[in-house]
């Protein structure tokens, strides 16, 4: 499968960023450096930061440098996440939410370069996906570090935040797996005019479900709070989560039946949504 130049730079500016795990590795490998680098953590990643926003502002111009920005950034994310990870049990918790959360943006971008090149744009990275979802990512990190302060054996990991990661590795490659299937036909967005060569996808993972990236995505979302063993999140997000993706699924349905018809409506009454007490948009035609 070919990679398109946008892809090709997010995929190589998310390695550079993601690189400096390899500092990190290096402590485990040589005794003399774990002491150098456990005392100068900050100012190595500070160095390795400006290091490589040069690589990038020498490489890259224009559109391709907004891209390549947004991967680095994200990969430099991800690398820190395993530093957090790799450090002890008290910030590993948070590492996995920065790594899992980095990741997904960064693979929502590089999905879409593989399967949809046509209609990439930096809004696949979804970083600026929507007020709301800024103000949820914020609610769990502030719930994560007061619970943390207040209660620090509650963050340590566990049987349920295992159960957790679980779900959001199963919700990423639900939803990874559904665009690449999709192929063409996936959006970010809910498209309510029908372009040449949108076809209805009924087989392989659709099989099972008429919506799983929506699928994917809510369960990975909920995961990330069970994860960070954060109670008032991931009810919260459940709740949440259900609204949204019952109102987009009615929403996204009236769109499909308009598209596709009868074909729709024979695929609906085979195949449920995949989300919990989620029907979707009924009608007879």
């Amino acid at each position: 499968m070919a990679i398109v130049a946008n892809g090709r730079t997010s995929l190589f500016s998310f390695f550079l960023g993601s690189c400096i795990l390899l500092i990190r590795i290096l402590a485990f490998a040589n005794h003399q450096l774990t002491h150098f680098i456990s005392d100068y953590k900050l100012p190595i990643f500070i160095l390795y930061t400006a290091l490589t926003i040069s690589i990038v502002l020498v490489r890259f111009r224009g559109a391709a440098f907004q891209v390549a920005i947004r991967g680095l950034l994200l990969g430099l994310v991800f690398g820190l996440s395993w530093w957090l990870i790799l450090s002890d049990a008290t910030a590993r918790l948070f590492g996995w939410y920065l790594g899992v959360l980095s990741f997904f943006h960064w693979s929502e971008y590089f999905s879409t370069a593989l399967s949809n090149p046509r209609n990439l744009s930096l809004e696949s990275y979804l970083l600026d996906h929507s007020r709301e979802y800024h103000m949820a990512a914020f609610a769990s990190c502030a719930e994560f570090f007061l619970e943390f302060w207040l209660w620090p054996g509650m963050k340590h990991p566990g049987w349920i935040s295992y159960f957790g990661l679980i779900l959001v590795t199963g919700g990423e490659v639900l939803r990874k797996l559904a665009m690449v299937t999709a192929s063409s036909n996936f959006n970010h967005y809910v498209r309510h005019v029908r372009e040449e060569g949108h076809v209805l996808i009924t087989h392989g993972i659709y099989g099972f479900s008429r919506h799983p990236a929506y699928v994917g995505w809510f369960y990975w979302s909920i995961g990330s709070q069970i994860m960070l063993c954060n109670p008032l999140c991931a009810v919260a997000y459940t709740i949440v989560s259900w609204k949204f993706f019952n109102f987009r699924i009615v929403d996204e349905e009236i769109t499909l039946l308009n598209f596709f018809g009868e074909e729709y409506l024979d695929y609906q009454k085979r195949v449920g949504t995949g989300l919990p007490f989620i029907k979707g948009y009924r009608a007879e035609l």
